[in-house]
């Protein structure tokens, strides 16, 4: 049998990645080739690298996804102004403004409004059996959290998981699929700009006010820190879409990984104080975004490996957080594993702002969702979307048996307040 070796490791290549497993894709090179050059890309696998990169003022995002074209100005408009594109000293004032309307107490208050929210999803998905997870739960879930933060009415939800939708389209790793992407993106970025520009404007004029949304709060925020509408229209519209597809994918990877592990699914039925740890795990074990990427600031040296100014550095996250020299016994889900230091929400100025809230939507979640008695995969096999970046399931049919959720015991909460 011939070995393996770094020369005989072909050009790693996302698009050739079985996104069912792809850890097994990743382990080779992150165990033989760790900073791997494929083409003008260097992809590092090896959560020593990942973590040095992502703490590093050395490397920054300084650059618009997918080169998106010149025709496309409401995007540009749009995505020059999240935060996620950002680097200091811009990045700093408006992670700053997000910062002080975004706080854990806000995501403590929104608690009851998510969980009844969980509850009322996983209330319809027992009307059909097998139901799709994915469909019924895991994506309208995260939109009508973030609906809720943003002040948004209810009746505009489902048009506002559309637009967030269309938006996705320009992402590199679907442009370059389909021909239209682009131009639907752009649709949705003229929609929604020109939704919230209307909002702040009224919230301004007086009219809607609503105190305990995020908008008031960044409104309440911009007076001493004023940075203008684009900026604000802009982190709009990128919490709307930021914490969609990312949460979708967290709630639905984590319960596949509980199915995939039978004995801790049932330590955290019969103990849902695990929850909070375990969250952390199940990003760990199976993030729900695989890679990002960076660029070289100045001249620098990975493991031996002279990295260019201006070089293209992508860091997978997925291959990291499954790096037994940091985690021992990496390929095991362990509930009760002290996950910290997994690079699932990111490291250092670029970590994710939306975590409490991500970690909330999932514990609050899969706590509904465990508490269906009948829940348990369908026999039809998952269908994972075309994406290794944001990686996650588009099909996830499950067994409900048809039931109500068991009683909330000490997990019930009180009503939310009636809203003004």
């Amino acid at each position: 049998m011939s070995r393996i070796s770094p020369r005989t490791l072909p050009p790693f290549r996302p698009e050739d990645v079985d996104p069912a497993d792809p850890y097994a894709s990743y382990r080779p090179y992150r165990e033989l080739d760790p900073v791997h050059r494929s083409g003008d890309t260097w992809y590092l696998f090896r959560h020593a690298d990942v973590a040095r990169v992502l703490t590093s003022r050395h490397y920054g995002r300084g650059a618009l996804p997918a080169a998106l074209p010149e025709e496309c100005p409401h995007l540009r408009r749009t995505v020059t102004n999240w935060l996620v594109f950002m680097d200091p000293p811009e990045h700093t004032r408006v992670r700053a403004l997000v910062a002080k309307s975004f706080t854990p107490r806000i995501v403590e208050a929104l608690r009851p409004r998510i969980r009844r929210l969980a509850a009322e999803l996983t209330g319809e998905l027992t009307a059909a059996d097998p139901a799709d997870l994915v469909a019924g739960f895991a994506a309208p879930f995260p939109i009508l959290v973030i609906s809720e933060l943003l002040g948004v009415p209810r009746a505009d939800r489902p048009w506002f998981r559309e637009r967030a939708v269309d938006l996705q389209q320009a992402t590199s790793s679907r442009a370059a699929r389909r021909s239209d992407g682009f131009a639907v993106a752009e649709a949705a970025a003229r929609e929604l700009a020109g939704y919230f520009r209307a909002e702040l404007a009224g919230r301004r004029a007086g009219r809607s006010p609503n105190a305990a949304d995020l908008i008031a709060a960044m409104l309440a925020a911009e007076e001493s820190l004023p940075l203008g509408d684009d900026v604000l229209v802009g982190t709009c519209i990128h919490l709307l879409t930021a914490g969609h597809e990312t949460t979708t994918n967290l709630v639905a990877k984590g319960l596949l990984a509980l199915f995939a592990h039978p004995e801790q699914l049932a330590a955290l039925r019969s103990d849902p104080k695990l929850l909070p740890g375990a969250v952390e795990e199940l990003v760990r074990y199976d993030p729900p975004v695989q890679m990002i990427s960076r660029w070289a600031k100045e001249d620098d040296e990975i493991a031996g490996h002279g990295i260019r100014r201006g070089e293209k550095v992508v860091l997978v996250l997925g291959s990291a957080n499954r790096d037994a020299g940091h985690f021992p016994d990496a390929d095991r889900l362990d509930i009760r594993r002290d996950a910290l230091r997994h690079t699932g929400f990111g490291m250092g100025i670029h970590y994710c702002v939306g975590a409490p809230l991500a970690r909330a939507e999932a514990e609050i979640g899969l706590t509904e969702l465990l508490r269906l008695p009948g829940l348990s995969p369908a026999d039809e096999p998952v269908r994972y979307t075309d994406d290794l970046i944001f990686h996650g399931p588009e099909r996830m049919m499950v067994r409900t048996g048809g039931c109500a959720p068991k009683g909330r015991g000490e997990l019930r909460d009180k009503p939310p307040p009636a809203r003004g």
